[in-house]
Parts: C-alpha cells; sequence; structure tokens
C-alpha cells in the first residue's frame, strides 16, 4: 500500500514538474533578418497569405496585423514592401517621398518620425529583421557606425 502511495506521489510530483518547466519554456521568436530592397518588395500586402513587410529607420516591421491599412488596395499600402521614413516623417504617400532618405527633413519631421516610430511601429508592431541599407555602405562593406545591440528589441540571440 506504500508503496503504491508512493508511485501516486511520484507520478504527482513529475507531471508537475513537467508542467513547471513547459510554463518556463518559451519558444524563442524567429530571429531578425536582413533584407535586400529587392527581398523586402515580396512583402508588399499584393500577394494572399504572405506577411506585409515595412521598414522605418531600416528596422523591418511585419504590419500583418494592420492589413486593414497596409494590405493590398489598403490606404497606407503605398508605404509596405520598402523603406518609407521619409514618408513617415513627411506623413506623405508621395511616391517621390517613399524612400529611406531623411536628407532635408525638418527638425519637427524627424521629432515626428521618432514619435511615430517608438509610439506606433515599435509599440505595434514584430521586428522581423533591418533593411541592408542599414547595415551597408553603397559599396556593400560593413557600416562601421551600425552597432545591432543599440538597436530596438535587440537580443544577441535574436542575431547570431
Amino acid at each position: 500500500m506504500a508503496t503504491a502511495r508512493f508511485c501516486v506521489l511520484f507520478i504527482i510530483l513529475a507531471v508537475a514538474l513537467a508542467e513547471d518547466a513547459k510554463v518556463k519554456h518559451k519558444t524563442a521568436p524567429k530571429p531578425v533578418r536582413l533584407f535586400t530592397e529587392e527581398e523586402l518588395q515580396r512583402y508588399d500586402g499584393s500577394e494572399e497569405g504572405q506577411p506585409i513587410y515595412m521598414a522605418v529607420k531600416g528596422v523591418v516591421f511585419d504590419v500583418t496585423k494592420g492589413k486593414e491599412f497596409y494590405g493590398k488596395d489598403a490606404p497606407y499600402n503605398a508605404l509596405v514592401g520598402k523603406d518609407s521614413t521619409r514618408a513617415v516623417a513627411k506623413m506623405s504617400l508621395d511616391p517621390a517621398d517613399l524612400t529611406s532618405d531623411t536628407t532635408g527633413l525638418t527638425e519637427e519631421q524627424l521629432k515626428s518620425l521618432d514619435s511615430i516610430f517608438e509610439g506606433t511601429y515599435k509599440a505595434k508592431y514584430p521586428i522581423v529583421g533591418y533593411s541592408a541599407s542599414r547595415i551597408l555602405n553603397e559599396d556593400g562593406s560593413p557600416n562601421k557606425d551600425f552597432k545591432p545591440e543599440d538597436q530596438p528589441h535587440f537580443q544577441i540571440k535574436d542575431e547570431f
């Protein structure tokens, strides 16, 4: 009888420990990756079932959950599939502004960009990578000013 109680107690303890281990172990998020302009264009919302990505300040966000805003024929679809930093800063959908170039933006536009970047994109959408133009120079050499540890949501295990 004591052996049976011990076995039942052992099984209950083993099950409890297994459940505790499940709770503590979370699946790792997908690692972030580097996107070329051509790769980013594939995620422009035109293909059903494909995620929708957009970059702001060189950070690529998965905006799929905002499909009603960014999906095919949606009001802000022009912003996706590319780095639209300038357009976000200027609150513009002008094709000339659909670029990562921030040259000539006013102080007010740069503040607006930072506010939207932090308050909207970083707060709402998961980061899936970085644009290659943020990490690489035009000649393909590494941008020495880019420091992954200074980037939003950076965790070293996600990078390597």
